[in-house]
């Protein structure tokens, strides 16, 4: 928390003065009790909660006076706020062994319901953006609220060998830039850019939903790609999906494609490098997921919409602090009042 202006806090020596001015009444009350005899048969006439009662508003009376000192600084807070628009961009890896069918009918399908029912979920003004990889990643739909289109995408996505998670990233992240100009493009080999890496957890509205099931063979490195993430304030969340056993591929279903086309056959078992997915999740401040079954996936689409578009801003939050005090102040004479009321 921060303060706009803090030298309203040397008001807060105010506090010793008027506790110190409380003792001394209370000390010139109890000279002039002492002229009354018997002070033992008084005591025990007093309740014995009169002590704590008899303090107790004037406590309530001090909190609410340093709260309202604090109101009057202007204090600042880092609060979770709803962003104004929302860029997501769902990477989707369809290498062939996304053609498992360990998770019926295969993978990719169960990734494909999973997305378009995440996408129907989502309000009509977010923007999506869809990228498929697999050697290399490719910008199918740039970010669109056209939910038919993302649909037909979504649909038409074919398979093809290797997997680039690292060039997926840099890709999302190219997407979000050309419609988001506070984010820079991706720094590619020979690309020179000067960029002023985004203070630590401050991010951007827009995030990077990445599903795998496997792991990185080509292209930039994962881990690589995921720093320039950072820098931008992009939160990556990976979702590594597949099962521990064994199963067939068949892509007879998927092949054709001249950019993610052919078919394969054979056995493949889950070879998610989730240490790797697990760091990029917590280097950029998103969260790793993983998913084992369609049902587990369609849950983990359902939950993400409830906390990524959110942004962090700092607010004045002196407004607080005020309704505090004079609740405090109320309080305190109200509880005044009726524990000693006046004659």
């Amino acid at each position: 928390m921060s303060l706009l202006w803090p030298g309203f806090l040397l008001l807060l020596g105010l506090i010793p003065l008027i506790i110190g001015g409380y003792i001394w009444i209370l000390r010139r009350r109890r000279r002039f009790v002492v002229r009354y005899s018997s002070l033992a048969l008084i005591r025990e006439a007093l309740p014995r909660s009169s002590s704590w009662r008899r303090h107790l508003p004037f406590a309530l009376f001090l909190l609410a006076l340093v709260a309202l000192i604090v109101a009057l600084t202007r204090p600042m807070a880092s609060v979770s706020v709803p962003a104004g628009r929302a860029n997501i961009i769902l990477a989707l890896d369809v290498s062939r062994s996304m053609c498992s069918t360990d998770i019926p009918p295969s993978r990719l399908e169960a990734a494909q319901d999973a997305a378009v029912s995440f996408i129907q979920r989502q309000a009509p003004n977010t923007q999506i953006g869809i990228v498929a990889f697999a050697g290399f990643a490719e910008l199918i739909t740039p970010p669109t609220t056209d939910q038919e289109v993302l649909y037909n995408a979504i649909e038409s996505l074919t398979t093809a060998r290797w997997t680039a998670i690292g060039s997926a990233i840099l890709t999302s992240l190219d997407a979000i830039a050309e419609i988001n100009p506070n984010v820079a493009p991706s720094a590619g080999p020979a690309a020179q850019i000067e960029l002023t890496p985004a203070p630590n957890g401050v991010y951007m509205s827009d995030i990077i939903v990445l599903l795998t099931d496997g792991a990185s063979n080509q292209g930039p490195l994962p881990l690589a790609a995921a720093q320039q993430a950072v820098d931008r304030g992009i939160r990556v969340y990976p979702i590594g999906f597949g099962t521990a056993s064994g199963s067939i591929m068949d892509c007879s279903s998927f092949g054709g494609g001249t950019s993610f086309g052919g078919g394969f056959g054979g056995g493949f078992r889950r070879g998610i490098d989730e240490e790797t997915l697990k760091e990029i999740a917590d280097m950029t401040g998103g969260t790793y997921f993983s998913a084992e079954s369609a049902g587990e996936l369609q849950d983990i689409f359902q939950e993400l919409p409830t906390y990524l578009i959110t942004k962090r801003e700092l607010r004045e939050i002196s407004v607080a602090f005020t309704i505090m005090g004079a609740l405090l102040a109320a309080m305190a004479i109200g509880l005044s009042l009726i524990w000693h009321p006046l004659p």
